[in-house]
């Protein structure tokens, strides 16, 4: 029992959904707490309508149901200062779910405050990587908010036990026990755990797969765009401006239809666990080769490099849940510094799974060509490179001789 069953509570702010576990958590809390239930339900770009879940979440016993449009906010104030650090989980994992669950968070806490609740409340299981991220973010706000955590309370063991539940109550779910992934989805990404995926050596599906073409039925003529960036953020594609939520879609679509952007994974969870994942992010996947690209051009050499040792950190905070720590703010200002120059176009061809980089340009650009080129050139002189090379081996040839 937590904290927070300890206490009264007389109203309380669930992050909904409209799933398997929201939808019994809504029904549980009632029961548990006798208390009221507002359901927030945050819409960032999951690509459904997300009008019936008021109706389906008041039959289930909730007072009140808030819907709110956060697509803007999340692709400009949370996607774009990703990206623009190139953030990237053990390699592969592009941080979809982790970086909107602060979002979900602070909009929970503010309506929380409005509706003058008492607890917030949210259905990560005991196990996983959200619970800690929610939560983190509750607490950075409001140091005295109850938390509600009916994973790590209620007599439910498994997925299978809220399916049983739900036909008790007759509560509509889209899970069965033959399917029962567990899918997150918003503008920037789907993901998808459980059932047969927990098998690290079974391939998933391909019915599975919600935005992505798989590469083999993709097409067979590959399509060429155009990503133009002006300090360090996308503003256009093939010339025409988008905004930034719409801009990812626009790039979802060509990225899916091309089969980019799949990634199966096995990653290691903030709670000492292995959990295995597979994820489509077809428009980030883009946004990133395309960043990269410009970046070759008008990064300094040196503040490449430091930004990139720092990458893994910065990467972990947010997979962590610290998008609202100091580090993390801190760390975000180097890099959005090191972004002011970051203006050009990168040209890339999608083809069957893959983004080709074809060309890239900047107005402010490093590159020159007439020092870079293996012709004749007045700007480089190759002799002064024996003096450079002379001083910087003079360490390794005094530890070469005491040898």
């Amino acid at each position: 029992m937590n904290q927070a069953q300890n206490q009264e509570i007389k109203k309380a702010v669930l992050a909904y959904s409209g799933g398997l576990d929201t939808s019994v958590i809504i029904r549980w809390m009632k029961e548990i707490y006798n208390c009221e239930v507002i359901a927030f339900c945050a819409d960032l770009g999951q690509g459904e309508d997300l009008a019936p879940l008021t109706d389906k979440a008041k039959k289930t016993g909730a007072s009140k149901v808030v819907i709110t449009d956060l697509r803007e906010e999340f692709a400009s104030d949370y996607l774009f200062p990703m990206l623009r650090a190139n953030a990237v989980y053990e390699g592969h994992y592009l941080l979809g779910t982790a970086i909107a669950r602060p979002l979900i968070a602070k909009k929970q806490m503010e309506i929380a405050k409005a509706e003058g609740a008492d607890a917030v409340a949210h259905g990560a299981t005991g196990k996983g990587n959200d619970q800690v991220r929610f939560e983190l973010t509750y607490l950075s706000i409001d140091p005295k908010i109850k938390i509600i955590a009916p994973w790590r309370d209620w007599e439910f063991e498994s997925r299978s036990d809220l399916i049983a539940y739900t036909k008790k109550y007759d509560i509509p779910v889209e899970a069965t026990a033959e399917k029962p992934y567990s899918i997150d989805r918003n503008l920037f990404h789907v993901s998808f755990e459980g059932g047969i995926l927990e098998d690290p050596w079974v391939a998933p599906p391909e019915s599975m797969f919600a935005t992505t073409t798989s590469p083999e039925a993709a097409p067979d003529t590959p399509q060429t765009i155009e990503i133009a960036y002006e300090a360090g953020n996308p503003v256009s594609v093939d010339g025409k401006p988008y905004s930034p939520a719409k801009l990812i879609a626009e790039l979802n679509k060509m990225g899916g239809k091309h089969g980019i952007g799949r990634v199966d994974l096995v990653e290691n969870r903030y709670v000492g666990i292995k959990s295995r994942g597979v994820y489509e992010t077809p428009g980030g996947t883009i946004l990133h080769v395309a960043h990269r690209a410009v970046e070759s051009l008008t990064l300094d050499r040196e503040v490449l490099h430091l930004r990139d040792s720092l990458i893994s950190q910065y990467a972990s905070m947010i997979y962590y849940g610290y998008w609202f720590a100091p580090e993390r703010e801190l760390l975000q200002s180097l890099f959005d510094k090191a972004q002011a120059g970051v203006t050009g176009v990168a040209r890339l061809k999608l083809y069957k799974g893959n983004v080709i980089l074809c060309g890239r340009s900047a107005p402010r650009s490093l590159y020159h060509q007439e020092i870079s080129t293996f012709e004749k050139d007045t700007d480089y002189v190759q002799k002064e490179a024996e003096g450079f090379i002379r001083l910087n081996a003079m360490r390794l040839k005094l530890l070469a001789q005491q040898k």
